[in-house]
């Protein structure tokens, strides 16, 4: 989508905000909106998009980001209430309440008393994230797709490309993942990949020839996708007005970087609407539980929502595998790489990669934006 020189003149700042472009490809463009009220839990843009996908009406929405809000607290008191015996959380959307997976009924009383639904389990997060370490150190092939810890199942999920459930270098993976600890074996349709694109018309920044857009604005510059470019590269905006370098990038491993801003550009902390829903502020970047609603905006398919379906999930992309990613259920396509994914108006991450389309459906991975704050030592530009 164009926008007018009118807004342009404005969204340069925007732009390189951090609004969060979507990575790998995505422009970052933002139509002017009138400000929301303080207590509102989310713009009527992500609402909306929270509707169409999810299938929710306007106050089971808002009521949902209420819950999961209230989830998100609870999640922390509950985890050191559990202690050693912690096996995991995640957000049960119909009762609309957070369920914690413990080892014991001593810790189950415990985490009863934060609020928690409780599930006594096997296995311990602790145990289950060495399991899942285990399998890190293993070489997957091709028809790996990813793997993680899901603390519903109680054990380390490893996905395999429907289509090559049966090769060999498959089968004798699995073999090893099973002696590395508790497995179980679900098929995905596709590989995944990331969601980088080649040079094209729109509002994107440029680095060589390819085509990303910022994630979320920190103060001194933006985050974004590490297989945007690499530490050095020149950063050229939309209008091809020099913006910065990569300070910092790492892909594979991590798909995380973060590029400096000058040159007449300036920080907002905003995600962009692209016109067809209001901008968002961020206001934080308090990490939703799995099971929570989350969306993501880019420039290829603006805005879509979905549910965060797992955490420290171990990628397997063609260029290497990438490790502490998150999945999600909301599409995504060629160019959204890099853009922002929000729960409510928190910052959770910058699109990495996926498999299928905004037109099938299909999922896709962000690299959490904590992870990112940390180990650049930046600080969330927030309203």
């Amino acid at each position: 989508m164009r926008r007018t020189t009118s807004l342009r003149t404005a969204l340069s700042a925007l732009l390189l905000i951090g609004t969060w472009a979507t990575a790998s490809a995505l422009p970052a463009s933002a139509a002017e909106a009138p400000a929301r009220s303080p207590q509102a839990p989310a713009s009527p843009g992500l609402l909306d998009a929270m509707q169409r996908d999810l299938g929710l009406s306007r106050d089971a929405a808002v009521a949902r980001l209420a819950a999961e809000k209230k989830a998100t607290a609870t999640e922390r008191r509950a985890r050191e209430a559990a202690g050693a015996a912690y096996g995991g959380s995640w957000f049960d959307a119909e009762r609309g309440r957070l369920t914690v997976a413990v080892t014991g009924e001593e810790a189950a009383d415990a985490v009863r008393g934060t609020g928690a639904a409780v599930r006594v389990v096997r296995h311990s997060a602790r145990q289950l994230d060495a399991a899942k370490a285990r399998i890190d150190a293993l070489s997957a092939p091709a028809g790996v797709g990813s793997w993680h810890v899901d603390p519903k199942a109680n054990k380390v999920v490893v996905n395999v490309v429907a289509e090559h459930r049966d090769d060999n270098d498959v089968r004798a993976f699995l073999a090893r993942a099973r002696d590395a600890g508790p497995v179980t074996v679900r098929h995905t349709p596709a590989a995944p990949r990331t969601f980088a694109a080649g040079t094209v018309g729109g509002d994107p920044y440029y680095t060589g020839n390819v085509r990303c857009s910022i994630g979320f604005s920190v103060h001194g510059g933006f985050v974004t996708a590490g297989h945007c470019g690499s530490p050095g590269s020149a950063v050229y905006g939309w209008d091809r007005s020099y913006v910065g370098n990569f300070q910092g990038s790492s892909f594979p491993d991590n798909d995380y970087a973060w590029v400096n801003v000058g040159s007449g550009w300036w920080t907002v902390p905003v995600v962009l609407g692209w016109g067809t829903v209001p901008d968002q502020l961020v206001r934080g970047s308090a990490e939703a539980p799995v099971g929570a609603s989350i969306c993501r905006s880019g420039s290829t398919t603006h805005w879509h929502c979905g549910r965060v379906l797992a955490k420290n999930e171990t990628v397997n992309y063609s260029q290497g595998a990438v490790h502490q990613m998150t999945k999600t259920s909301v599409c995504a396509q060629p160019g959204d790489s890099g853009g922002s994914f929000l729960s409510g108006d928190q910052a959770q991450g910058v699109t990495s990669g996926g498999w299928g389309n905004c037109s099938s459906g299909g999922e896709t991975w962000h690299q959490p934006v904590n992870e990112i704050l940390n180990r650049y030592g930046l600080r969330l530009h927030t309203a």
